[in-house]
């Protein structure tokens, strides 16, 4: 045992004294290396912390939330003239469900497309993503209110001409005064300002703060309806502790009941779950990582070629340094060792530069995007260090191997 410590000393040794002997050498080596374990890693962890923000900003919404309506939020066997076919969701659609299936704790229901213009005095915002809902929306997408109050069921019922906007929202359009009680104008009305959001800060998706709620009511009033009208759903928060699946099927039974189908007849609605969003993600995110696996797999291929392609001039170059300590008695493992370690030392060595690059990308980048924050996992350094561990060993096989296996004679007679 002692013997094989003395042999990994002595090889790690010259293996050492070999990369600083030939300086330009290793740099060239490392930066293949580098480049390979920084591209791996970066888009690892590029993905771990798009799928952990994606998360943390549905971490607030029950997944089994449901979307009623007429449209399939993934993908469906049911053919493109058929879903155009089917009645659209309506507000009475919503009452039926309100009244007649069980275990709801919340429901709503919402207007979607609705990109509107809203205007305060001189103030003018195009563009306002604009969520007509029943109140029940503030429950099932769990707002928070930082200034004043949500419509009530009252007002909902009513269609009143009140409406909450999102915390960027009332910066842009007020210009810092108070906002409760004023008077915007939008759908060519007049509505009255009750509550504003608190801030939440930059999304992946539609941030909150540049959103406005108003009763769908109030919407309905001067909009139509029907199957060419605007598209609407209801949307159903369980109960907590029910099962889902009894729920979804209790839900389809009535509801085919109430639109008349029959027991032969397909449904023509559609019963989505932010369940099956995460799903969706869950796929989107792990092809994202086999791309990224792809991609970067060719430059960790052409940092190991590199590697590889510098340990054989190395043999090269020092094939009479090798006859020489041969005919002194070094053993093959010896000569293998040696040459080994120093493509295993390369590309450790580049595989740690590429990983603490990565740390300085991913705090740099958490400093200058807001609410994202960049993760380099655990997993993902020691995969990188594992990586360039091998990445090493496999590209200094080969070398090593012929130079362990040259005839002492004829390396000091090729090298003189």
């Amino acid at each position: 045992m002692i013997l094989y410590l003395r042999l990994f000393k002595e090889s790690f040794a010259f293996a050492l004294n070999a990369l600083r002997n030939n300086k330009l050498r290793t740099f060239l080596s490392l930066l293949g290396v580098t480049i390979g374990i920084f591209s791996i890693i970066a888009v690892l962890a590029a993905v771990d912390s798009l799928d952990k923000s994606i998360k943390d900003q549905l971490s607030g919404l029950d997944l089994n939330t449901i979307y009623l309506t007429k449209f399939s939020f993934g993908p469906t066997n049911v053919p493109k003239w058929q879903r155009d076919n089917f009645p659209q969701t309506e507000h009475d659609d919503y009452e039926f469900v309100n009244r007649n299936v069980p275990d709801i704790e919340a429901s709503a229901y919402v207007i979607f497309g609705s990109s509107e213009t809203i205007k305060y005095q001189s103030n003018t915002i195009a563009n306002v993503n604009v969520v007509p809902a029943s109140n029940g929306i503030y429950v099932i997408e769990d707002l928070k209110i930082g200034d004043g109050r949500f419509y009530t069921e009252s007002e909902s019922v009513t269609g009143a001409p009140v409406i909450v906007i999102g915390a960027k929202l009332a910066e842009n359009l007020f210009d810092n005064q108070e906002p409760i009680g004023k008077q915007v104008r939008i759908y060519g009305r007049k509505v009255t300002v009750i509550g504003v959001l608190k801030k939440v800060g930059s999304s992946l998706f539609d941030s909150p703060d540049e959103k406005a709620f108003l009763p769908s009511n109030f919407v309905r009033q001067f909009t139509t309806g029907g199957t060419d009208g605007i598209p609407g759903a209801v949307m159903i928060k369980p109960k907590k502790g029910v099962d889902i699946d009894a729920f979804e099927e209790v839900l389809k039974q009535k509801f085919r009941i109430y639109r008349g189908l029959k027991a032969d007849e397909p449904d023509n609605f559609f019963v989505n779950k932010l369940s099956g969003m995460t799903d969706a993600i869950d796929s989107i995110i792990g092809g994202l990582n086999i791309a990224g696996w792809i991609i970067s797999g060719f430059s960790l291929l052409v940092g190991g070629f590199g590697i590889a392609n510098i340990m054989f001039v190395s043999v090269k170059e020092r094939t009479n340094l090798i006859g020489i300590q041969k005919s002194l008695g070094a053993k093959n493992r010896f000569i293998l060792f040696q040459f080994l370690f120093e493509a295993i030392i390369l590309a450790v060595i580049g595989g740690v530069i590429g990983l603490t690059l990565v740390w300085i990308v991913a705090l740099i980048a958490s400093q200058m995007v807001d609410n994202f924050e960049f993760v380099l996992s655990f997993w993902n350094m020691f995969l990188g260090f594992s990586l360039s561990t091998l990445i090493g060993l496999i590209s200094g096989v080969l070398p090593a191997i012929s130079a362990s296996k040259l005839d002492p004679v004829e390396a000091i007679r090729t090298g003189m």
